[in-house]
């Protein structure tokens, strides 16, 4: 392993410039909404910023969380990495993560989240990932989104977007209702100092990754807010969100860590809708 002058204190700081970064541009995208801040402290190390719009003109819910936390390394998180505390006693972990829940069903849901984990024995890693959830497929949609986001990874290196993408299928898929969340995007974790890269040159590619986050949702807020919808699209949307928060609290890896780790409930759970339906036994109409 290398050693980096990037320190991990530079890393949390450019999430933040992130954060407000990300904010400000959906609220001029938005056209009304405003995201209000809410500061948090850990107990056990750390804490963050939650940044929440409610009822925007596009947005009906959106959150873009903040958080630098750290201290002693949960035992879930060890066993998953197979170490026993005394190898890795301490952990710091600092990450931004977004969810937006538009008014109309026309425009997708997206998340995105990039995050930088160390332990007290030396290992680190970057992690992350975006993702479009439509309630509607739009293909065109759907080709904007994949080609820019292989624009971005093939900038860095010609193989991360085929294996990103990969890894984005698998991990973004409900198993107990195999059914896949959305239309995919990209997902890596344990990005590390091998195979040729470096500490820089993986943090190079989480910024951007960071970066192409808000013009792309910019272009689908614009894009499709003004298109009709009734009762019939609210209906569907509010069966979708179920689907999304299933995903959330089952499967989540970053929601598992977050309360794993005693992180703010609130601001862990800022990932779920406003609202959201189940029906038993549910099948779309045919050609609906």
């Amino acid at each position: 392993m290398s050693k980096s002058s990037l320190s991990k204190q530079a890393i949390s700081n450019w999430f933040t410039s992130l954060q407000e970064s990300i904010c400000a541009e959906l609220e001029k995208a938005d056209g009304g909404g405003k995201f209000q801040a809410d500061a948090w402290s850990r107990e056990g190390g750390g804490g963050g910023v939650s940044r929440i719009m409610t009822q925007g003109n596009i947005i009906e819910k959106g959150g873009v969380n903040y958080s630098a936390v750290w201290g002693r390394t949960p035992e879930a998180t060890l066993k998953t990495l197979n170490l026993k505390e005394r190898d890795a006693q301490e952990f710091f972990a600092t990450a931004v993560s977004m969810v937006m829940d538009p008014h109309n069903p026309m425009v997708p849901i997206i998340h995105m989240n990039v995050r930088y984990f160390e332990m007290s024995n030396g290992t680190w890693w970057f992690g992350g990932g975006i993702d479009l959830t439509p309630h509607y497929v739009d293909e065109a949609d759907a080709r904007h989104f994949h080609r820019t986001l292989k624009q971005m990874c093939d900038g860095h290196d010609l193989s991360y977007y085929p294996m990103f993408t990969e890894w984005a299928d698998d991990y973004f898929y409900i198993r107990h209702r195999h059914e896949t969340r959305g239309v995919g995007g990209i997902f890596f974790d344990h990005l590390k100092d091998e195979k040729g890269f470096t500490k820089e040159s993986r943090f190079q590619f989480v910024q951007d990754v960071g970066r192409a986050f808000a013009p792309l949702y910019a272009h689908f807020m614009q894009k499709n807010h003004m298109l009709a919808y009734g009762e019939k699209e609210k209906r569907w949307q509010m069966l979708r969100r179920g689907r999304y928060v299933e995903f959330n609290l089952v499967w989540d890896r970053g929601t598992k860590f977050g309360l794993e780790t005693d992180g703010r409930t609130e601001s862990i759970l800022m990932s779920l809708p406003p609202g959201a339906t189940w029906l038993y036994n549910h099948h779309p109409e045919k050609g609906s």
